[in-house]
């Protein structure tokens, strides 16, 4: 067995001895390692936060993914929260790597999750919340063991890989299989689309790189082909690209419908508009769908030009919406709706004093809906 280049060969781990996956393959002590974060095991509510395809179980601290989000005193607070975070058996972030990729399924990662929290005496978690592939897990997670969770996040995913992200890990695995520089070259496709055209525009301008002789978006496909390279180990990429693959927590023959009605959870699904893989209109159907039976299902939208990695980037958007699921003081920005009636209206200044009250209350940053009705041309007037 190879080792992954900085591998982290010192963490905690369940030695899983024997496990049968989906496909019917028997695979003999699978390392599942982990860590932990903020308060002892079994002294405060438990947050397990599963991580994306190329990350790892170091979600908090100076070097966390996400130490934006958690932390001391931030949204997920590890001073109120212990914080789990498992490795994907195989990622190599452990120096652990599985070669027999295609024997996997995104559900048979979801089964060995469940074994480490059973392992761990963890009868349910406060949260299980994790963004795009680790997204995905989660619902998996969740409809294997419904009483899993109190609250489902799942953040840039679905329960199902859509059409479009198939298609990409398909193309994924040809430049995995094919080329001379495999995690290099699948890391400069994968970036375009993990994010859209129009970041691109807004970051590069069709700028160069006068000294390399490059645009700058070309030099910093390069850059992200070589990071990765430098970390990240072929036989991961393999085994993560087919995991991302094979989200389906219907194991695609049964109703999706029944099958996401076991969830007892109270789901919080949060989309990207602008996302290329997971799309906004496919979690919005996903919601639609569940708010049929449940009404502890809710939708929220990350308004971003990044695409798939906004959930990467735009920490304060998405802080503001779990923000009241980790702290039930946390105050939501609720709209206020100001009202002008005929009488507000009716004198010669009344538009010109309705629009300075607005202005007032849009530059105190306060969000408003205005609602008028007057009599008449009362509001024919242009200010």
């Amino acid at each position: 067995m190879t080792k992954q280049k900085k591998m982290n060969s010192k963490l905690p781990c369940i030695h899983i001895l024997s496990y049968t996956t989906e496909s019917g393959s028997k695979f003999k002590n699978i390392q599942l390692s982990y860590q932990l974060f903020g308060q002892e095991l079994g002294t405060a509510p438990v947050v397990l936060i599963n991580h994306a395809l190329t990350g790892n179980s170091d979600v908090a601290g100076e070097n966390g993914w996400w130490n934006v989000l958690v932390g001391d005193g931030k949204v997920i607070d590890t001073q109120k929260y212990t914080v789990l975070a498992f490795n994907i058996p195989g990622n190599g972030f452990d120096g652990f790597v599985i070669d027999d990729y295609k024997s996997f399924i995104a559900r048979d990662i979801a089964n060995l999750f469940l074994i480490g929290l059973e392992e761990l005496e963890i009868q349910q978690l406060f949260a299980l919340i994790g963004g795009s592939l680790g997204g995905g897990i989660a619902w998996e997670m969740a409809v294997l063991k419904p009483t899993v969770t109190q609250h489902l996040i799942p953040v840039a995913t679905d329960w199902k890989s859509t059409d479009w992200l198939i298609a990409n890990c398909q193309i994924q695995e040809q430049f995995l299989l094919n080329s001379s520089n495999p995690v290099h070259d699948a890391r400069m496709h994968a970036m375009l689309c993990y994010r859209t055209p129009a970041s691109f525009k807004k970051r590069f301008q069709r700028s160069k790189n006068e000294e390399l002789q490059l645009f700058n978006v070309e030099s910093w496909l390069l850059h992200h082909g070589k990071k990765l390279q430098e970390r990240y180990q072929l036989s991961s990429y393999k085994l993560m690209n087919q995991l991302l693959r094979t989200i389906d927590v219907t194991k695609g023959d049964e109703n999706d419908s029944a099958v996401l009605d076991k969830i007892v959870a109270d789901i919080h699904i949060i989309g990207v508009n602008s996302d290329l893989f997971f799309t906004a209109e496919e979690n919005k159907e996903t919601h639609q769908q569940l708010a049929i039976t449940k009404a502890n299902a809710t939708y929220n939208e990350i308004d971003s030009v990044h695409g798939h990695d906004a959930f990467l980037i735009e920490y304060k958007q998405l802080e503001k919406i779990i923000a009241p699921i980790f702290n039930k003081g946390a105050k939501t920005k609720k709209m206020k709706v100001v009202k002008f009636g005929g009488k507000s209206l009716a004198n010669g200044k009344g538009l010109s004093t309705v629009i300075d009250i607005i202005e007032e209350k849009v530059n105190s940053g306060e969000q408003i809906t205005v609602v008028v009705s007057a009599r008449g041309n009362t509001t024919d007037e242009q200010a």
